[in-house]
């Protein structure tokens, strides 16, 4: 969340941020409204206890002199006192939940070059990497490669767990695995460490980590417990050092997580409902940093190029998006995608996402650190995608698709797969 100072001293400031997201300034007014008036029920109620602390004092003076009738008049007048406390401390109490919702609703403010915009539509194209490969056969998508060679089997899927649910088959185990492996070396050799998160979270965490009243119909609830299975291990990361003052000498602190991740895809149906693009379950490397605030900027980029050098490896050709204002998600001030292209359907697809989130995430979980002058600080967070493996699998399908319908496999992944084509098993005929 944003600091409060800045919405109580700079409130044009936020305004305009919430302007340039396509969001209602009146945000801030709401806020300012129910701030001033809860902090001044906390001056009242300190007011109070000064005063029942003075009458303590002045009855025993008074005892002291002899004066019962002024003692009987202050001995009332202190029986009064914590009836009007507990009044003002109820109006705090109905208060604090509606101003701690509008702070957790007013999202971060928007880096100053990132486009103002109202869709996707205004997000800004910085640059296209590779070469789209042209084939001289007719292509085929994904899923039709997959179940050619007998990978993937999504009708069973359906029908034992439902829609937007796979098997995946043979090769394909075998290359999701070595997507995995391949990242999580490339991502050690950056300097993160390995992390495998738990896969359910808290809400308390949850909400430090997300707009959970607006991500909450993404995400699976477990029955009648205090748990969600994670969407990303990002957020079990995020939340690692919650409610911690960390050493500012350790930072930054670098992770790569590795894990599952489950989204229920609330307000997708009907977008990308052939293959494995998008579906309710998923494998995820994500990159996590904890770091200086002066720092964060050089770290975004850094997140960024770890994932295009990933990409890059793999050979298959991908944009770079500057997402505009109302595209941005709310808890980042600057957040890019990376796009990968897809020869079946001749367009880029979403892959990847990294976002700067400053301090806003910390806020929310409470993470700071002390710095050189003594001063304490909220620590900065990033984020980055660095390989989602269904989606590369996909990808790498349709980008490696030969004309007898095999699929070669990326040099760079021949090593941890031990093969380096996928082809139909050739059955001998019999005598």
């Amino acid at each position: 969340m944003l600091d409060p100072k800045i919405i109580r001293e700079k409130p044009k400031e936020v305004k305009e941020s919430l302007r340039r997201r396509q969001l209602d300034p009146k945000l801030v007014d709401a806020f300012i409204t129910k701030d001033k008036k809860y902090r001044k029920l906390k001056v009242g109620v300190e007011k109070l206890r000064y005063q029942r602390n003075k009458i303590s004092e002045d009855i025993n003076r008074l005892k002291k002199l002899n004066k019962s009738a002024e003692v009987r008049k202050k001995i009332k007048e202190a029986k009064e006192i914590p009836g009007k406390i507990r009044k003002l401390e109820e109006e705090i109490k109905r208060l604090e939940p509606n101003i701690k919702n509008l702070l957790l609703t007013i999202p971060n403010i928007p880096a100053k070059d990132v486009p103002i915009g109202k869709s996707e539509k205004d997000n800004k194209i910085l640059k296209k990497v590779g070469t789209i490969p042209k084939f001289k056969f007719k292509l085929k998508g994904h899923e039709e490669l997959a179940i050619d060679l007998n990978l993937l089997d999504i009708e069973r899927a359906a029908k034992v767990s439902g829609a937007r649910f796979y098997y995946l088959k043979n090769e394909l185990v075998i290359l999701n695995y070595a997507l995995q492996k391949f990242a999580l070396d490339f991502m050690k050799k950056k300097g993160h460490q390995l992390m495998e998160p738990p896969f359910m979270l808290k809400k308390r965490p949850y909400e430090g980590v997300v707009h959970l009243e607006q991500f909450e119909e993404m995400l699976y609830k477990i029955h009648d417990e205090d748990l969600y299975l994670i969407a990303t291990a990002e957020h079990p990361m995020a939340a690692y050092y919650m409610n911690e003052i960390l050493n500012e000498r350790k930072l930054p602190i670098k992770f790569a997580g590795i894990s599952p991740c489950f989204r229920k895809e609330a307000g997708s149906h009907g977008r990308d409902t052939k293959g494995i693009f998008r579906v309710h379950q998923f494998n995820k490397i994500e990159q996590f940093i904890f770091c200086r605030p002066e720092e964060s900027e050089k770290f975004h980029k850094e997140l960024l190029k770890n994932t295009e050098e990933i990409y890059k490896a793999l050979k298959i050709p991908y944009r770079v998006v500057l997402m505009c204002t109302s595209e941005t998600n709310k808890l980042a001030s600057k957040h890019y995608d990376i796009d990968l292209w897809f020869p079946a359907q001749k367009v880029y697809r979403e892959i990847a996402s990294c976002s700067n989130c400053t301090d806003y995430q910390a806020r929310r979980l409470n993470i700071r650190f002390f710095d050189k002058k003594g001063h304490r600080k909220f620590v900065h967070t990033l984020n980055s995608t660095a390989i989602p493996t269904q989606r590369t699998i996909a990808a790498i399908l349709e980008n490696y698709q030969q004309k007898d319908g095999s699929i070669k496999i990326p040099n760079v992944l021949q090593k941890y797969c031990g093969f380096k084509k996928i082809e139909k098993i050739k059955i001998k005929k019999k005598k």
